[in-house]
């Protein structure tokens, strides 16, 4: 009599999520030191092979730019070996994290003599879906096993080349420790078909994380039915108080936008208050010019970009709610640090805000009233990151508020359970 397969008449999608089941659950108990082991040999894996992961990277970046895909997604798209050196390095500074697993969040001795303890525990199987960041795929992959999960990663397929080049070093490096390689997985297929059916295999994967743009994201919240995290775009708006230092205010207005316009935190508004805008904006107009920023400006900041350097075009109502990912900004001046909130609240993605000020009671009053994920006082914005927050590699920033927000790193991929300890107790 034949012996039928678990995996017969299932698709390759299923097949993958049943090895990633069968994986977490041998990879949940694990102590931290096989674990970070296995994350050590992942990093020095990533830079032994370099060159093999750029040459499939260089298939990936010349079909993108043949496709005439604007450049700040071929910067996304792009590894190179100083880059994969800084990936292989956040793989390590996240095994040397503490690990989530296991920790008590909350305990106490009930009246009647029980101990009662919640306790962290890993997700189980978690799938990320991605556009064009292959990094992404080592980020992702790092801080799921170090929290104890496995990752069935879906980018996309302008970076199919390079991300199967790199699962094949990840799977190859933790396998080597003893830690099952099926706790790594590059979805099967380049279609859509494949990311739908990731989409629906509630009860085998137990989350999924967008992270991408607008329409990905929207996509995956409406469509699937596996839980979903949600990571949203980043709207970010950067606004210039009455009382300022205008030297600090130029150059924190420029990191945000032009430090590395093609990512989540990157600037793409700023508002200035009406008391300063006459000495503030040549200023940065000026800066922002010699950044290669143009300028999408409201009526009044038209008006003070007469003479200047900068590139200043009028603003339409589309400006406001844009991510550009791109060297540009809109602007506008605004009547008050309320009238700076009031145009946040209408078009921020609930991403990251940043106020300039010298006044402690505004910086007070920007950080009560406005509601992100993250709100910078005299900092940039493209501090809101995972691994400038001290988290190593982070998974993604959820702009939504259950399970977790902002910047989403060790803890974030866990979920809890409650030990409950008696001595013979009944009800």
């Amino acid at each position: 009599m034949t012996t039928l397969s678990p995996y017969d008449n299932m698709s390759p999608v299923a097949q993958a999520a049943y090895r990633a089941r069968a994986a977490a659950d041998d990879i949940a108990p694990l102590p931290r030191a096989a674990k970070d082991d296995a994350l050590m040999a992942v990093a020095d894996a990533l830079e032994v092979r370099t060159s093999e992961i750029v040459e499939a990277n260089a298939e990936d970046v010349a079909k993108a730019r043949a496709a005439g895909t604007s450049e700040s997604i071929v910067d996304r798209l792009t590894l190179t070996p100083d880059r994969i050196r800084a990936i292989a390095a956040d793989v390590r500074d996240v095994a040397a994290l503490p690990d989530p697993v296991g920790e008590v969040v909350r305990g106490s001795t009930l009246p009647n003599g029980i101990d009662l303890r919640q306790v962290r525990v890993p997700l189980g199987v978690v799938g990320i879906i991605y556009e064009a960041r292959p990094n992404v795929t080592v980020d992702a992959a790092a801080l799921c096993l170090k929290s104890g999960n496995a990752v069935l990663l879906r980018g996309s397929s302008s970076a199919y080349a390079s991300n199967t080049a790199l699962v094949r070093v990840l799977r190859d490096a933790v396998g080597g420790f003893g830690l099952p390689a099926d706790a790594v997985q590059l979805v099967p297929g380049e279609s859509r078909d494949s990311v739908r059916e990731l989409m629906r295999a509630r009860g085998l994967v137990d989350v999924l994380i967008p992270r991408g743009g607008a329409s990905l994201i929207r996509t995956v919240v409406e469509e699937s039915t596996v839980p979903v995290i949600e990571t949203g775009t980043g709207n970010c708006h950067v606004y210039v108080d009455a009382q300022t230092d205008l030297a600090m205010a130029v150059e924190i207005l420029v990191n945000s936008k032009a430090q590395r316009p093609s990512v989540c935190n990157s600037a793409e508004t700023l508002l200035v208050h009406k008391d300063i805008a006459a000495d503030f904006l040549p200023l940065a107009l000026d800066a922002l010019a010699e950044a290669g920023v143009t300028v999408h400006g409201d009526e009044r900041v038209l008006a003070l970009a007469e003479g200047s350097k900068a590139t200043v075009v009028a603003a339409t109502p589309e400006d406001w709610e844009t991510e550009y990912l791109s060297y540009d900004i809109a602007a506008a001046v605004v009547e008050s640090l309320e009238s700076a909130v009031a145009h946040i609240r209408l078009w921020s993605s609930g991403h990251t805000e940043a106020i300039i000020t010298t006044s402690q009671a505004a910086a007070r009053r920007f950080t009560q009233l406005v509601d992100s994920t993250t709100v910078a006082v005299n900092a940039s914005t493209r501090f809101t990151d995972g691994g400038q927050f001290g988290f190593g590699a982070e998974i993604g920033i959820s702009t939504q508020k259950l399970h977790a927000r902002g910047p989403m790193g060790l803890p974030e991929l866990t979920s809890t359970k409650y030990i409950v300890t008696g001595d013979g107790h009944i009800r």
